[in-house]
């Protein structure tokens, strides 16, 4: 399924060298949009790049630490010069570290909200007169810890929680030009899930309707629906993409 309005767009996604971030990448690929793929991790993000290119789509790999205005700037700059516009941010990086409160370090809270709230905020300042020069769309990643609690992740849900409240301002602030939605995923098979046993996993599986895990590539749709113009009138809101986690109480 392609959505319509994509083609020839220019794109920058975040946290993009694996995870929700690599299928976002490639889905925006796959529908005509230059995709910039953003990360610290240099070889991952080569390999996502290469992995599109290989398909036939456009995509460059592109260091950016998200908590440093610099990186913001001298991305701006290049995505300047080499496109002259942006047309698609989706800020999707993140850090979780888990601890409750009472053990998380101050530097680790810090550097949470700083990868997960403070960068898009750095992000959108960085691109602002750009998107709304094309009436372009942005697309936040925070995740149904912004409406439920888990135990341990105190920073993370601080930063998904602000993003979902950001991302309503980000719309009110850049109306009508640009649109700002925020998709909120639940448990979806990434590498984070690596650690976890079989066993684990299907016991957590138990609590979604679905009763399975998500695929990145089923955020990645939602992501790039938000993104096209077929979600024209859709802005300043948010997209659960959980499987029916945040809907379901168990006994």
């Amino acid at each position: 399924m392609s959505f319509r309005g994509l083609e020839g767009k220019v794109a920058v996604v975040t946290g993009a060298a694996s995870g929700i971030g690599a299928a976002c990448a490639i889905r925006l690929a796959e529908e005509g949009v230059a995709v910039l793929i953003a990360d610290i991790d240099d070889r991952g993000s080569r390999e996502v790049a290469d992995a599109i290119i290989a398909q036939g789509f456009r995509a460059e790999a592109v260091h950016l630490d998200v908590s440093s205005a610099d990186d913001w700037a001298d991305l701006a700059k290049r995505v300047q010069a080499d496109h002259a516009r942006l047309d698609i941010l989706h800020s999707n990086a993140f850090l979780e570290i888990k601890a409750p409160v009472h053990e998380l370090e101050r530097a680790d809270w810090d550097r949470q909200l700083a990868v997960s709230l403070t960068g898009t905020y750095l992000g959108v300042q960085a691109f602002a007169q750009m998107l709304v020069a094309s009436q372009g769309a942005i697309v936040l990643t925070s995740s149904v810890h912004a409406l439920l609690g888990f135990a341990g992740r105190p920073a993370y849900a601080a930063a998904k929680g602000g993003l979902v409240a950001l991302g309503r301002q980000l719309a009110v602030e850049y109306a009508p030009a640009v649109r700002v939605n925020t998709v909120l995923p639940g448990s979806i098979m990434t590498p984070a899930w690596d650690p976890q046993t079989e066993e684990e996993m299907a016991a957590h599986a138990a609590g979604i309707l679905v009763a399975r895990l998500g695929r990145a590539e089923e955020v990645a749709a939602a992501v790039a629906f938000l993104a096209s113009s077929e979600a024209s009138y859709i802005t300043g809101t948010t997209l659960v993409v959980d499987g029916g986690l945040s809907a379901f109480k168990g006994l």
